[in-house]
């Protein structure tokens, strides 16, 4: 997004995406399903996963790689956070800005192909093509930037992405966003507005999302679904009737299963710049 365009919080948000399986959705379609991408659809944080490729193409140093890691260890153990997210999203600005892009939209691809497209969880993968095949459309809802959102929305075949926008002018990324992070109360007013546009009717939509940060969407239609709850989540859904659809393996296994993965992509972090540190130290001294 140019700074200094003039668009509507829609058009600012949405990003509309041209693939197969969207396009046999009929264009008059009343009912429109929006999923929230991180936890929902893909078993943790995409945007720690992209942070592992720029890493390995030399966009940050190893301190915000370790950085990053306590971050998605937590999110994977506590859920999101709102001081959290904000914390990650200031040091991710900073680190894209100057930054083209046409390349971190080719990084973003090979993370997909490398790592995310074998973090989708089956169950919801299901459900998504189940909402296409009865002519729905479906929307990724996510905070992530929009240009992420929309390459796994074509990867899914989905109709299109609401992200969070980073400014760039010239091709190239500023550090600032335009707007806010799409989070919270945000997602919920960026659907309403492309509902608008689109001509959705609410009331017959679905939304689906795992956060209590995502209770504002999930309110805004008249199909709510909790997918793989956070606590909080989990809580607010049995309290208002809202249905839980759980993909992860049974609870006791999951919280093993993240508490072990989030420590070992933590191990591997720390071991990246040990190794480095090493390689470092044996110069310096003359080995090898």
């Amino acid at each position: 997004m140019h700074a200094g365009d003039t668009q509507d919080e829609d058009a600012v948000v949405a990003a509309t995406v041209e693939t197969p399986r969207a396009a046999l959705v009929p264009e008059d379609t009343r009912v429109a399903a929006f999923f929230d991408v991180d936890n929902t659809i893909i078993r943790g944080a995409s945007s720690f996963h992209l942070a592992v490729g720029l890493y390995g193409r030399g966009f940050f140093r190893k301190r915000d790689l370790v950085r990053f890691a306590f971050q998605q260890a937590r999110y994977r153990v506590f859920g999101e956070n709102r001081d959290q997210i904000d914390e990650v999203r200031s040091r991710a600005l900073e680190i894209m800005r100057g930054h083209s892009v046409a390349e971190v939209t080719a990084i973003a691809e090979d993370v997909y192909d490398e790592v995310l497209s074998l973090r989708i969880y089956p169950g919801t993968r299901t459900l998504l093509d189940a909402h296409l095949a009865a002519g729905h459309a479906v929307w990724l809802v996510t905070a992530t930037p929009v240009e992420i959102g929309e390459l796994i929305a074509r990867r899914l075949g989905t109709s299109g992405a609401l992200g969070t926008v980073a400014e760039h002018e010239n091709g190239f990324y500023t550090g600032r966003l335009v707007g806010d992070l799409l989070h919270g109360e945000a997602k919920a007013s960026a659907v309403r507005a492309l509902a608008a546009r689109e001509g959705y009717d609410l009331a017959a939509c679905h939304a689906y999302g795992d956060s209590t940060n995502d209770v504002p969407i999930l309110s805004a239609v008249g199909h709510p679904c909790a997918i793989n709850p956070d606590r909080r989540l989990r809580r607010h859904a049995a309290e208002v009737g809202w249905p839980v659809r759980e993909f992860r393996t049974r609870r006791r296994q999951a919280r093993r299963g993240v508490n072990a993965a989030s420590l070992a992509g933590l191990a591997w972090a720390v071991a990246v710049v040990l190794r480095a540190v090493s390689r470092s130290l044996r110069r310096r001294m003359g080995n090898p």
